[in-house]
């Protein structure tokens, strides 16, 4: 089974540039601002200027508005608009009607409910991202990109119409536990490749990928 990985919050032309070594499918450019990992359009458009076509550039925003969700489109022309916010269906299908491009929605888990919540959004959305939603006691938590891993079993005995990615913790130390507990295709990593928050290391990359190449 190949399973293809998506490297998310890139922000240095090193950490991009591994993850092409690495034989990433997609890289994710995260337009929030509170986030550590936040680019200005300017500089995701500068970042993924060499990128082959067989990459997509996925742009991250949490719910964004017309004017926000444009000037990206305008400026960085995304393969696909991931939003990791609190976005209705009718929001992506709102995102998919400004911007003519394909749209990820990401849905944090929980528990069992948060299932029902996810299988709410196969009619509009074109790829669903399984994230872990944070505790409330967690400080400072973002949507996204918190290093925390969610139970697997929620999903693993799930069907989805969609194709799907599984994102939350992940680490060249589980995601092989993690794959062939949900039996993913397509995972998403991005705290578990940094040395601190917000900073990639490019070896940890390649780590990541070559393990993923494996699965």
């Amino acid at each position: 089974m190949a399973v293809d990985a998506k490297i998310c919050g890139l922000k240095s032309q090193d950490a991009v540039d591994a993850a092409v070594e690495g034989g990433a499918r997609s890289l994710g450019f995260n337009f929030y601002p509170p986030s550590p990992r936040f680019v200005l359009p300017g500089e995701a458009r500068e970042l993924s200027a060499g990128l082959p076509d067989s990459v997509d550039r996925v742009a991250l925003v949490v719910n964004a508005d017309d004017t926000h969700i444009k000037l990206i489109d305008d400026t960085l022309n995304p393969s696909i608009f991931q939003l990791h916010g609190a976005e209705s269906a009718d929001r992506v299908r709102e995102v998919k009607a400004l911007t003519g491009k394909p749209v990820m929605k990401a849905v944090a888990l929980g528990g069992p409910e948060d299932i029902d919540l996810a299988h709410g959004y196969e009619s509009v959305a074109d790829l669903l991202l399984f994230d872990a939603k944070p505790p409330k006691s967690l400080p400072d938590a973002l949507p996204g990109g918190n290093a925390l891993a969610f139970d697997w079993s929620l999903i693993s005995e799930e069907t989805w119409s969609l194709p799907w990615l599984l994102a939350g913790g992940l680490t060249a130390g589980n995601v092989t536990q993690a794959v062939r507990q949900t039996s993913a295709t397509y995972v998403d990593v991005s705290s578990g490749v940094e040395t601190e928050r917000g900073q990639k290391d490019p070896a940890l990359i390649l780590e990541f990928l070559d393990i993923v190449s494996q699965l």
